[in-house]
């Protein structure tokens, strides 16, 4: 038998505020019928607003940018990958619709900006630095690099990765090191591993 998801209806005496009022973080649909959605115990039965205001308290530094030139459904693992490492903001290069799929829902607790081309991309960063991540020639490991804190991490499509317009936008191109025979490693794979190396720098202090 296949165990259920999340929790069911709230045991007892609803949530209140300490003036005995209904706490507004919680949704009571979600109270009265149960919540099955794909959240961390601690924001259980909240609504999603409540849920995006306290992520907002703690979001990181760094932003996501994804080229999307042919609906690639790796895109919604990125997405999904950039809200578990709480990204400030994720960004769509190109088409304005996505593959969601892939996303689970989470799209739907992050900031989403859409830019329809490479230059506008880069009028929004300012001087927020793009640094892209592929293993083309001449890129730098990103093992040995040091992530600024403020920084737009962009990915290509899966197949051709980063644009050549992309390629020329980045101040900085890095590539994962790899040991095996394949040429590259699955595009969301490449995004969790580089956000990763974020949180290491940047949360815990590693590098």
């Amino acid at each position: 038998m296949q165990e259920e998801i999340g929790v069911g209806p709230w045991p007892g005496e609803w949530p209140t505020t300490p003036d005995g009022s209904p706490d507004p973080r919680y949704d009571e649909a979600l109270l009265a019928d149960g919540d099955r959605r794909n959240v961390e115990d601690r924001y259980r039965y909240w609504t999603q607003d409540a849920i995006v205001a306290d992520l907002d308290r703690h979001r990181h530094d760094f932003h996501i940018a994804v080229e999307n030139w042919g609906h690639d459904f790796n895109i919604g693992s990125v997405i999904r990958t950039a809200n578990a490492f709480n990204a400030k903001a994720f960004h769509i290069v190109g088409k304005r619709r996505w593959n969601r799929r892939g996303a689970m829902v989470t799209d739907r607790y992050q900031h989403e900006f859409h830019h329809p081309d490479v230059a506008s991309l880069r009028e929004w960063a300012g001087g927020i630095p793009l640094i892209g991540i592929d293993n083309v020639p001449g890129s730098t490991p990103i093992e040995t690099y040091e992530l600024p804190r403020e920084c737009v991490l962009v990915f290509g499509q899966e197949g051709p990765g980063l644009s050549a317009q992309m390629q020329e936008a980045c101040v900085d191109i890095l590539h994962i090191e790899q040991f095996g025979s394949t040429r590259s490693i699955n595009a969301g794979a490449a995004a969790a591993i580089a956000m990763h190396m974020w949180i290491l720098r940047h949360v815990h202090g590693v590098g």
